[in-house]
């Protein structure tokens, strides 16, 4: 069982879900967050509906005013019917699909909740709904699967959409040169206390894997399994549908 809370900043504590694997890493990281001295919580990415991981997370979040998602992928949103009957709380996500008993997010408003301020900041590319939370209060960004703790994310084609992204990572970019952003809590992986170092990182290995695309085919290939097996031969076969994904999104984008 890999539950376990854990406080990260006077706002944000995580419980891991139990659903470690090659997409999720160690598991799914659901965010609690509530402003010191407040009595309701926001939970952010309930994930799978386990009963152990919610009714721990129902545990530690306390009276739950609000469930919110950063993207659309089941292990994520799960536990969306679960987890809003065991709180009676309203969800919101970008995707309306995603909400329950509230409107949708809209990128740059700001959700309140008791003295918590939240920052709504949309950010496709992984996923075309992909939208970061920035904390108002401290210099902390949840990221869902925008920037992972470890290793680098997908652009899951066709939903995900590589210009968009390379726009939201500059995005983030912008937010930590202007000291908005000291912290990132990923939606898997470890915490991110080096944001712009991981930012650039990002933003060169998506440019290295488009040179990298670009002359595989030059070099004649022609279809994306042919240069996933040309350019991701440093990564392990077992992650390769999921590259096929990140290049034909690479495809697209060097489509003229």
């Amino acid at each position: 069982m890999s539950d376990d809370v854990a406080t990260v900043t006077e706002r944000a504590s995580t419980v891991r879900a139990d659903n470690p694997g090659i997409m999720t890493l160690g598991g799914t990281n659901t965010w609690i967050l509530r402003e010191p001295g407040g009595t309701r919580s926001v939970v952010v990415d309930p994930g799978p509906d386990d009963v152990e991981h919610l009714d721990l997370v129902r545990k530690a979040a306390g009276d739950v005013a609000l469930i919110l998602f950063t993207h659309r992928h089941f292990d994520h949103t799960d536990a969306l019917q679960g987890f809003a009957a065991r709180t009676g709380a309203p969800a919101r996500a970008t995707d309306p699909e995603f909400c329950l008993g509230a409107d949708p997010l809209v990128d740059g408003e700001t959700i309140e909740v008791d003295g918590l301020r939240l920052d709504v900041l949309a950010t496709p590319g992984h996923t075309s709904d992909s939208t970061c939370f920035r904390l108002l209060d401290e210099p902390t960004l949840l990221s869902g699967d925008t920037v992972l703790g470890q290793g680098t994310t997908i652009i899951a084609h066709p939903d995900g959409v590589l210009g968009p992204y390379l726009d939201s990572l500059a995005l983030l970019r912008e937010l930590v040169e202007e000291g908005l952003v000291e912290r990132i809590l990923p939606g898997h992986g470890p915490v991110i206390d080096q944001p712009g170092a991981v930012l650039d990182y990002y933003l060169e290995h998506r440019q290295e894997r488009l040179d990298q695309v670009r002359a595989a085919v030059e070099a004649g290939a022609t279809t994306a399994r042919e240069v996933v097996e040309r350019v991701y031969t440093d990564v392990d076969e077992s992650l390769w549908p999921a590259a096929e994904l990140s290049v034909r999104a690479q495809l697209d984008y060097l489509r003229p």
